[in-house]
């Protein structure tokens, strides 16, 4: 059977040959008593021995990892352990007991994350984020196997541990042991481990977080809405730590999150993007670019919804507060590339102001002329006809305040495209449109007595 698709149910119907270990003493007689008692017997009276004797059976369970490397046993004892975690995840409190201050807990599964299959990398995995999640904490940092961190022996710490746990992680994210279950199990448990400050500074070190954002992306089926939500989720812990915040600063991170709380019906996933835009809103430029990319009219849309979960309710209610404040602080000219690239045109002031073409004039010259080519494709698309009276109007101020501006927008090909609405039922998309064809044939100078 292919390694990768084995699973827990499967294992443990094997009959592995305790008796042979501890004749080549590789187990004690006490651990083939404990085994013995605990092997192949029901799920409720093992909860009775893990109640009873917990810590002996971790220290049984670790000794057969770290002394025994036959794969078929080293298997059959992961899905022991995952078994009695899965059952009652508050089990893994178990391993930090204060009798197994002597015990290398952490370093068999660390080991087993590099040198397993498939089945043994991915339990070894889930253990360990349960047993790290688990640790107790200290006034003096964090206890390490139940021993004092000023121990002279030498033990896996908990540092080695979120290391070598991030190390494996960004290696499935980057290229996957397993081609459908590797990435998931990997964003499942950074979900977990990145609750912790310790692992956010190193997932930063480690470049993680830029493996994160191919994966923001609208989700199709059940399982990819679940892996979506835990991206989600680890994107939502990482904006809590400015250095990942920098990161996905100058990533696609934003315009996906975005795109996904756009899209997206399950509430958890829109509560977990509306939480996470919520604590950028406030940071560096990603107010103006939500601003930019239309959060705004997403939330109104969104707040119409009937959601039922209140922390998502409150965080639309900020997000919609706090773009108000971004959109009050922009410039005239940012007013207006927002009224523009939403699509939204109307007559506010600016648009016959001739101090705002005046002084704005060259930042229409701005990406490739992007401003003006928004504005012949409203010509294009748009159905309503206040937006394209505005729209030719502004391209006939356009024409006449840049010294190049007739040959910008014939260039743009915006002519044939003013000249369809010349046509247009409503009176004031014909007038605004003649007025831009005016200007285009006249030049400005015979144009600006045609204003009227």
């Amino acid at each position: 059977m292919d390694q990768a698709e084995l699973n827990t149910e499967q294992v443990l119907k094997r009959d592995i040959p305790w008796e042979t270990y501890m004749t080549t003493k590789l187990i004690t007689g006490t651990c083939l008593q404990l085994l013995r008692r605990y092997d192949n017997r029901a799920e409720s009276y093992r909860a009775q021995l893990l109640d009873d004797d917990g810590p002996a059976y971790v220290r049984v369970f670790v000794s057969i990892l770290r002394d025994i490397f036959k794969e078929e046993t080293v298997e059959y004892v992961l899905a022991l352990i995952d078994e009695m975690l899965t059952a009652n995840p508050k089990r893994a409190r178990l391993f930090h007991d204060k009798s197994l201050a002597g015990e290398d807990t952490y370093e068999p599964f660390l080991r087993l994350l590099w040198k397993g299959n498939w089945f043994i990398q991915e339990k070894s995995c889930k253990i360990l984020a349960l047993i790290v999640s688990a640790r107790p904490k200290t006034q003096d940092g964090v206890m390490s196997n139940g021993e004092a961190s000023n121990s002279k022996k030498k033990i896996t710490t908990i540092d080695d541990v979120l290391k070598g746990l991030v190390e494996w992680l960004c290696a499935q994210l980057k290229k996957p042991s397993h081609p459908t279950r590797a990435v998931p199990t990997a964003i499942n448990c950074l979900a977990t481990l990145l609750k912790e400050p310790v692992v956010r500074s190193s997932f930063v070190l480690a470049d993680g977080v830029k493996l994160l954002v191919p994966l923001i992306s609208p989700a199709l089926t059940q399982q990819s809405v679940q892996l979506l939500y835990e991206t989600c989720l680890c994107v939502w812990l990482l904006s809590y730590y400015e250095p990942a915040v920098e990161y996905l600063a100058t990533s696609r991170t934003l315009p996906q999150l975005i795109e996904v709380v756009k899209s997206s019906t399950k509430e958890k996933v829109v509560r977990v993007v509306a939480l996470t835009l919520r604590n950028l809103l406030s940071k560096g430029t990603f107010g103006a670019q939500m601003v930019d990319l239309g959060l705004p009219q997403i939330v109104q849309s969104l707040k119409a919804q009937a959601w039922s979960d209140e922390d998502l309710l409150e965080a639309l209610n900020q997000l919609e507060e706090g773009l108000k404040d971004n959109i009050k602080k922009l410039s005239s000219f940012d007013k207006y590339k927002q009224e523009v690239l939403l699509g939204h045109l109307d007559w506010s002031p600016m648009h016959k102001d001739p101090l705002f073409w005046r002084d704005n004039i060259t930042n229409f010259e701005e990406n490739d002329f992007q401003i003006l080519r928004v504005l012949i494709t409203i010509l294009d698309t748009s159905s309503d006809p206040r937006a394209l009276a505005v729209a030719c109007f502004d391209l006939s101020q356009f024409i006449q305040c840049h010294p190049a501006g007739r040959i910008i927008v014939t260039d743009l090909k915006a002519k044939e495209r003013v000249m369809k609405l010349m046509n247009h039922e409503n009176p004031e998309v014909t007038k605004n449109a003649l007025l831009c064809i005016q200007r285009l044939f006249l030049g400005a100078k015979y144009a600006s007595f045609l204003q009227a």
